[in-house]
């Protein structure tokens, strides 16, 4: 007779995105590694992290200290000739080469780089699903082409403390320049895009008027993948919907399936 006490009911766990992680070494900071591929778990399994640049150039020795601790593979790349940028090619190459292992689920490029715009979007048209990250700077080109677009200074944003308190004023003058940047450019803050969310919200609705967080959340990133509630002093979309009490009604309901209840929310009236 089987012990009760080892018959168990696992909950089905949605799968996993198997993920292949390609880091642009001339258009990336190392400074934000850490919360990069803490984000990057938000969306599935980092199975492959490489890195592409000239490890033996004064400009990559940040990325020395970190790959051996995120376990990211340096793949070397001479610049053969000046004004040529043989790293962009090193990293094509690459993707094409783990795009037909038809192994992953999707790719992360890490880059600010325009040029990347074209693999971007060859990816897309294999149905694998491209995150990209980069700097505000980063064209317009290379972020629609993306699935889904992260600005990494919001990452950097997210530096806290050896205590685990989020950085203040005065600590972040204790941090490095570029620290302190980052921190200015987040906390300028761009105007609240109202218009465009509430497009979003009314491509999403049911005939009753109302959709689900989820739902909502997937038109606004399919409209605009750079778009994140993080830009706008909100950590959370639901926390972004819910502060807005002047552009939305939200109700929580409970799902059939389950004891978890689901946000709700349609135009205010």
């Amino acid at each position: 007779m089987v012990s009760p006490r080892l018959v168990t009911k696992h909950e089905p766990e949605e799968p996993t995105l198997r993920l292949a992680v390609l880091i642009d070494a001339d258009n990336a900071q190392a400074t934000v590694i850490e919360a990069l591929l803490a984000e990057i778990a938000r969306f599935g399994e980092a199975t492959v992290k490489r890195i592409y640049g000239d490890f033996t150039a004064s400009a990559s020795s940040s990325w020395k200290k970190v790959l051996q601790k995120y376990a990211i593979k340096p793949v070397q790349q001479f610049a053969y000739t000046t004004g040529k940028n043989a790293t962009d090619s090193a990293l094509i190459i690459d993707a094409m080469d783990l795009l037909y292992t038809r192994k992953f689920d999707g790719f992360c490029l890490i880059t600010s780089d325009s040029d990347f715009t074209g693999l971007a979007m060859r990816l897309r048209e294999e149905g694998l699903v491209v995150y990209g990250f980069g700097e505000k700077k980063t064209p317009d080109a290379f972020r629609n082409a993306c699935h889904k677009f992260v600005f990494t200074e919001i990452l950097r944003s997210n530096l806290t403390s050896k205590s685990g308190e989020p950085l203040t004023e005065t600590k972040v003058k204790k941090k490095t320049t570029k620290a302190k940047t980052a921190v200015n450019e987040v906390e300028q803050k761009p105007e609240f895009p109202e218009e465009f969310v509430l497009t979003a919200l009314e491509q999403s609705v049911d005939d009753t008027g109302w959709t689900s967080l989820g739902v909502f959340g997937s038109y606004l990133t399919k409209l605009q993948p750079d778009f994140d509630s993080r830009l706008y002093g909100y950590k959370k979309l639901s926390d972004l919907v819910k502060a807005k009490k002047n552009l939305f009604d939200i109700e929580e309901r409970q799902t059939s399936e389950s004891s978890r209840k689901v946000l709700y929310l349609r135009a205010k009236n």
